[in-house]
């Protein structure tokens, strides 16, 4: 039976309360708990004699209990537990808050080691509530895992340790042994066993290897597979190419980055049989809604409909503005359907749809609604690709038999990632802006120059331009030193922008009053707007020339980058603006390269080798599965299980094959439910 079908509630010790606070971890299962990683280590292997504590930081001492621990009230009712530990080289005494098991824990003259924070006051050193165990157990390095109201990781700790004793003697390896032993990876059993309570730094490397390796072949591979279910035929017949009449109707020239897009478009749509699946890639203002205007137009003029879903309303509507402009003169029937129209409204443009009278949709969600049908819907257009998953993707598509996928990112992705990020679909990056587009001009300031800035801000704003200032937090006190964007707005509106029309914009505004707010800003009510990086997917307001961004150094490379593009859109000189007081290398680093650099990939790149592994691409963006260990970040990582992906697909030439049984079940596993293994 699979572990993954066992409650916790098996376990020892496990009631339903205890039951429900794992829930809130998302850990249901005994399968769940094995699968639940470390998200830190602590390495209790580095012992420190306590005379060699000089300074505040983190230690680990071998020490003995002096006496036993005592307990006392003090002020606010808060529980006091204290004791005194030694080693041969001198004392060390111990505080505890709020632990009224500690006396029961720790046993006089027992040996310990004892892990924590050392803080030094007028008395000397003391160790803060430290973690613990006894030194008969050696030393180790010890799992951190995530916690929640009254769950340590320590409880979690244990818990693990009871799942683990309930794997069965036979692991069921979902990497056959051939992969494995051409890669150098561990079995499954010993990585389990090591990722928890590793051995030595050696094991848990190992582990680690093992683990990410076979969770980013899974993605690879499970990516690949809906690649290729979005091969079959389409029921769409387009034969003829309109793009270059679309081109003659325009105002401007296109780039050849935007017409080798488009070619590769309507290749993709006249001369395969299979549907298109397609990225456009490209930075902000690099001409994508030209490119999907042509291909729109060339499916038009073939006799079939299209549609354009944005993710949000505002967003929607200014794609209407735009494709209409670019497509009424050429007799096509466009028309908008949101969510927020009249139901009066709504069902006129339904019944358009239905009845093919309408050759061109642009709206939000109202578009995948049971009651959209479309009567030749030959093409889905879907802007801001992180946005959706491939549900809502998959959605659109059902509008049609099999129709053609065109998805529009302006978020720059590394090259060394597109294989695994857009593993479904074929890739075109627009590369160059169109000529005339001047790159905005970035400049680093501290603080104590905010004043100058805001003059600069002022002058802008008087010959009729409109600005935006960012700030990383919106409630007052979550960390020191750090601009609140609505104290900071309050202050601006009562005294250096009073005399200014000034609004503040963040995510815990209802969905409808941040439209009003950006719709009023965009129409230029708003001279100046106060936001947090809710504006980092926003609409195009041309007439905004410049971006100060607060506490700069909080921002990651591609954020920063992300934010800067809401400038520059016009035909105006546009400036960034990063005011920090950092002196850290790192922020510095980022500064240098936003003011070096307008390239999105450049600095893509730039960022993924600054940060390494870490959450490149923020929480559960491009509709990817969640991950349960592995980064897609860790380059290494990725071009190592596409090597493996690779070589399973050459030896074994089918998933299908007995061998990769296993392998298939974690795959399907992992898009359908979210990323569980198998554990028979």
């Amino acid at each position: 039976m699979s572990l993954f079908k066992i409650p916790v509630t098996d376990l020892k010790g496990f009631g339903e309360k205890r039951a429900e606070q794992f829930k809130k971890l998302g850990v249901c299962s005994v399968g769940d708990l094995i699968t639940f990683y470390p998200r830190t280590y602590e390495d209790w292997s580095k012992i420190t004699k306590i005379k060699d504590i000089k300074e505040d930081g983190v230690y680990c001492v071998r020490a003995f209990l002096a006496a036993p621990v005592s307990d006392s009230k003090g002020r606010n009712g808060i529980l006091l537990s204290k004791g005194t530990v030694y080693d041969d080289s001198g004392s060390l005494p111990l505080v505890f808050f709020n632990n009224r098991f500690i006396s029961s824990m720790l046993e006089y003259g027992g040996e310990y080691f004892f892990f924590g924070k050392i803080s030094f006051n007028a008395f000397g050193a003391q160790m803060v509530s430290p973690a613990f165990s006894q030194a008969s157990q050696g030393k180790t390095i010890q799992p951190v895992y995530r916690q929640t109201g009254g769950l340590n990781s320590r409880t979690v700790a244990n818990a693990v340790r009871q799942a683990l004793e309930m794997l069965p003697d036979t692991v069921g390896d979902p990497l056959p042994e051939r992969v494995r032993k051409r890669f150098g990876l561990c079995g499954l059993r010993e990585a389990l066993e090591n990722i928890h309570f590793p051995k030595d730094e050696e094991a848990l490397e190992n582990a680690r290897r093992r683990l990410i390796a076979e969770e980013l072949v899974v993605l690879n591979l499970g990516m690949r597979s809906i690649r290729e279910h979005g091969r079959g035929v389409s029921g769409v017949r387009i034969t003829r190419d309109f793009s270059a009449e679309f081109e003659e109707l325009l105002p401007f020239k296109l780039t050849k980055a935007q017409k080798r897009a488009i070619s590769d478009c309507v290749t993709d749509i006249t001369e395969k049989g299979s549907p298109m699946n397609r990225l456009v890639q490209g930075d902000v203002g690099s001409g994508k809604t030209a490119v999907a205007a042509s291909v729109c137009h060339t499916v038009i003029k073939n006799g079939f409909q299209a549609a354009f879903m944005a993710p949000t309303e505002i967003l929607a509507r200014q794609h209407y503005e735009t494709l209409y402009e670019f497509l009424a003169p050429t007799g096509a029937r466009v028309e908008l359907l949101t969510g927020a129209m009249k139901e009066r409204e709504k069902k006129r443009v339904r019944e358009g749809l239905a009845s093919g009278e309408i050759d061109l949709v642009i709206g939000t969600h109202a578009l995948i609604t049971d009651k959209t049908e479309f009567k030749s819907l030959a093409l889905a257009v879907t802007d801001e690709q992180h946005r959706f998953g491939v549900a809502q993707r998959s959605r659109l598509l059902s509008k049609g038999k099999n129709p053609h996928l065109l998805v529009m990112s302006a978020t720059p992705i590394p090259r060394t990632l597109g294989l695994i990020i857009f593993g479904d679909l074929d890739i075109s990056v627009i590369d160059e802006l169109p000529p005339g587009r001047k790159p905005v001009i970035t400049a680093r300031r501290f603080s104590n120059q905010r004043g100058k800035v805001f003059g600069f801000l002022k002058s802008e704003i008087a010959m009729s331009r409109q600005a935006y200032i960012v700030c990383p937090l919106v409630e007052e006190g979550e960390l020191e030193n750090v601009v609140s964007a609505e104290e900071y707005a309050a202050e601006l509106m009562l005294g250096y922008f009073s005399d200014i029309p000034v609004e503040i914009l963040h995510g815990q505004l209802k969905p409808s009053e941040k439209e009003k707010i950006m719709t009023r800003f965009s129409e230029g009510e708003t001279k100046l707007l106060v936001a947090t990086t809710v504006v980092e997917v926003g609409v195009d307001v041309p007439n905004a020339s410049v971006m100060v961004i607060e506490n700069a150094e909080r921002f990651g490379l591609s954020q920063l980058h992300q934010l800067r593009g809401r400038v520059g859109r016009g035909k105006t000189q546009s400036y960034c603006i990063l005011i920090s007081d950092s002196r850290s290398r790192e922020a510095a680093q980022r500064f240098d390269i936003m003011c070096a650099t307008n390239d999105g990939f450049r600095i893509a790149d730039e960022d993924l080798k600054m940060r390494g592994p870490g959450d490149f691409f923020g929480s559960r963006q491009h509709g990817l599965p969640q991950l349960a260990i592995a980064d897609l970040a860790d380059t290494k990582s990725v071009e190592l299980s596409q090597r493996i992906a690779d070589y399973i697909l050459y030896y074994y030439k089918d998933l299908r094959n007995d061998e990769l049984r296993l392998l298939k079940a974690e795959i399907d596993r992992l898009f359908e439910q979210g990323g569980q293994q198998t554990l028979n």
